[in-house]
């Protein structure tokens, strides 16, 4: 089993996708290349950026098998699957799902219709699920702005400590770096602690990530390598910099739509992935002309995943 703690910078995919809505799996491959030609070290895959919540189970597992047929002589590639959350049963069946097929780790976060009383309750559910795939490593995904589950992720790790053995971290996208500096330093750093907010990973590398999980890294890793190569050598004004870089890339996706504007990011970088599906907006062709030019603007040539 797994159980090294996660470095560098692993890319949150974007599913590709036909232009009537159906999986183009055929893009794998390539976008796979691309990512480890940029230094990108792992994949979370059908996690919000990949529109998990809007495949179908058997979709998902298609999914996985792609990644997993392109990565199973990568050792230095880590592919990790979000499960899902809100249907145990089908959290289960892909678990096991991606341990036969030989992915390397597993994702869970928690149910958001029918949501968890308490932290023992959400707890509960990750035994639940992480139970099935004892020798796989188990993360759970801190997303509260979309799930709307907001416990503090150190009363988890205090609730789990002990009863779910193969409970290797957290992916946490979330701002509240108290919390996230009180997980890094339980039981003397025992568990994986993963950033996932791409516009705040400075702050993030001061407290002691080493670990990011991003949309972003899809089609601009070179900005980020460069971000951690300027905080390592204490270089802070380049590090603020790039930083503020990276916000101004990631305030195009809100001005143009939101989640969806990352796959107009991909088309910059002739990776072509497609739309996403109801009940996301997309871009339409005149909006993506003038996002072109706001994105030549801030010197995205300079910085984007080649």
């Amino acid at each position: 089993m797994l159980q090294k703690h996660l470095q560098g910078l692993i890319a949150a995919p974007f599913t590709p996708m036909h232009p009537d809505g159906s999986l183009n799996l055929a893009v794998v491959p390539s976008y796979y290349a691309m990512l480890r030609n940029n230094g990108v070290a792992g994949a979370f895959i059908c996690g919000s950026t990949g529109e998990g919540v809007s495949l179908t189970i058997t979709e998902k597992m298609a999914v996985a098998e792609a990644w997993a047929s392109c990565t199973k002589n990568d050792s230095g590639f880590t592919t990790i699957p979000l499960l899902g959350g809100s249907c145990i049963a089908d959290a289960q069946a892909l678990a096991k799902h991606a341990e036969a097929i030989g992915l390397d780790a597993v994702a869970f976060t928690s149910p958001c219709y029918f949501k968890p009383a308490n932290v023992d309750m959400l707890a509960a559910c990750c035994s639940e699920v992480a139970s099935v795939v004892p020798n796989m490593p188990f993360y759970y995904y801190h997303i509260p702005v979309l799930t709307g589950v907001g416990f503090a992720m150190y009363d988890l790790l205090k609730a789990i400590d002990g009863k779910i053995p193969n409970f290797a971290g957290i992916k946490y996208t979330h701002e509240d770096f108290m919390d996230f500096l009180t997980c890094l330093h339980f039981k003397n750093r025992q568990y994986d602690m993963v950033w996932g907010r791409d516009e705040n990973m400075l702050p993030a590398l001061a407290i002691g990530t080493k670990a990011s999980i991003g949309s972003t890294y899809n089609y601009a890793a070179p900005l980020y390598h460069a971000l951690i190569e300027a905080f390592n050598k204490a270089d802070l004004p380049k590090a603020q910099m790039l930083q503020q870089k990276s916000i101004d890339m990631i305030r195009l996706l809100g001005k143009y739509g939101g989640i969806a504007t990352g796959k107009a990011y991909m088309k910059m970088i002739d990776l072509d992935c497609g739309t996403f599906r109801l009940p996301v907006t997309n871009m339409d062709s005149a909006n993506f002309e003038l996002f072109k030019n706001e994105v030549a603007s801030i010197g995205f040539a300079d910085f984007c995943s080649k």
